[in-house]
Formats: structure tokens, sequence, C-alpha cells
């Protein structure tokens, strides 16, 4: 049985540098499938990335050896190859993108920095450790290659960890912040389904959205046909997310006058 290799970037299409990495990919190891998960995350976002990934597990297969690329600082940081304790291979910068995932997977019980000269390409790019280092470390493992292998065994508790923003809940009150806005400008919050009981919203027909910008009143829906025309919603969307969006094809995050990171505050409406 061959083991698939779930990729994830924000590469894009518009050059060569996923193709190549699936080049690389079937070169060390022909005959394992590749999933691209994504290519669109915002350029150089880690934090995307990384909540991209986690929230994707639970639909990827259970050998599927991960590839998760997102660096912006290539060349500086470790490239990492993890085992976690669910028995998930994860490779991928030391800049916490990963970090996320192992998390969901009950942590870490193995990590080596990928130095093998023998299991990767030579010379190496500066500027372009997925081809040359991270994709042929994950073809290797998708081979059977034993993780020490790839290089020199890391204490995890050394590995990079991203600190995750936590939304600020009071009664009738949720302060927030922008996670992602997606091509059809969608506004994903950090908030879960919990934090809107926690603060006594989830029984509220309709949400105040306040931005430094704008002040909307969103309807609670769970899909784009419950909005009235050129209204407002609020949804948990696919992965989770309270997401604020428009009727379509109208763009929430334009008639909010927000992007990443932006505080958002919601209320009773």
């Amino acid at each position: 049985m061959t083991t698939s290799i779930v990729f994830l970037s924000d590469f894009g299409y518009r050059n060569e540098w996923v193709g190549i990495c699936h080049a690389v990919i079937d070169r060390v190891a022909p005959g394992s499938p590749i999933v691209d998960l994504s290519h669109g995350v915002p350029p150089l976002d880690v934090r995307a990335g990384a909540l991209l990934l986690a929230d994707s597990l639970p639909f990827l297969g259970e050998d599927a050896i991960v590839l998760a690329v997102v660096d912006p600082s290539v060349g500086r940081d470790r490239d990492l190859a993890i085992r976690t304790r669910s028995g998930r291979l994860l490779v991928g910068p030391d800049n916490g993108i990963l970090s996320p995932a192992w998390s969901a997977l009950d942590g870490v019980t193995e990590a080596v920095s990928i130095t093998s000269e023998k299991h990767g390409f030579l010379p190496v790019a500066p500027s372009f450790h997925a081809r040359d280092v991270l994709a042929p470390a994950a073809a290797h493992l998708a081979n059977g290659v034993a993780l020490g292998e790839l290089g020199e065994q890391l204490d995890p508790s050394t590995l990079a960890e991203l600190t995750m923003p936590q939304p600020n809940i009071e009664a009738g009150r949720i302060e927030c912040e922008v996670l992602d806005l997606n091509r059809f400008g969608n506004v994903q919050l950090n908030v879960r389904g919990p934090d809107l009981a926690a603060a006594g919203l989830d029984g509220s027909e309709r949400v105040s959205v306040r931005t430094l910008s704008a002040t909307i009143v969103a309807s609670r829906v769970s899909t784009f046909a419950d909005i009235d025309a050129d209204g407002w919603g609020l949804m948990v969307d696919p992965r989770g997310w309270c997401t604020v969006v428009r009727a379509n094809p109208g763009n929430a995050a334009e008639g909010l006058g927000v992007g990443s990171g932006d505080l958002v505050w919601l209320a009773d409406g």
C-alpha cells in the first residue's frame, strides 16, 4: 500500500513551486498519492495555514503524511519531521505551523531536524527548502524511511508553538478578531459556537457586528440561502468558526472594512 502525502502551502499556482514539489515527491516516492489540501493560504500567514491544517485533520487519511509549508523565514528556521502521539507524521518548518496539528493529535513523541544530505537534494537552495529538504523528506517517509534517519533528534519542548488568539467573552458581548478572509469576502472570527453560548448570544436571532469602520446587524443563519437579499448573516462555517457573511454576491470583508487580525465586537442585535 502506498502512503499519501497531504500538501499545504501559501505558494499559489502562478509559479512552478507546487508542481516542482510534486515532481520531487514523485521522483523519490513514485506512486504515492499527493493530496493538495490548499495552496491558497494567504502569503506568509503562518497562523492561517496552521489553523486550516488543524481543522482539516479529521478528514485526512489516518496514515497520510502531512507536508505543510508556510515559511516567511525560509532558511533560518529548522526543518522538522515529527511523529505525534497518535502516530501521524508531520513535515514542515519550525515556525509553529505544525503546532495546532500536533496539539490536536495529543502531542509530539519524536522530532528531528532534517539535516541528512542523503535524503534531500543538493545543493539546497537557501530560499526553496520546500523543494530541496521538506518535500524529499516527506517522500522518504512515505517510502518507509525511519524518522531518525532524516537528521538529529530534537527535544520536543524546544519546538516553536503558536499562541492562538482567544476571544474576550462577557455577558452579552464578545471581543474577537478576524482569523481569515476567503475569496468570497467571508469574515472568519476566532469565535466558535460554544463561545456564543458562553456570552449568552446563542439564542439571539440577530447579532450586532461592530468594527472600527462599520456596524451592521446580522441574522443568525445556517446557510447563505437563509440571508435576505442585500442582508448580512452570522453562521458557523464548516470548520466550526463563526463567520460573518453577506447574501451572494456581497462581500462582508469590504462592507466591514476589515482585514486579518482586526478587532470585531459582537453583541445582541
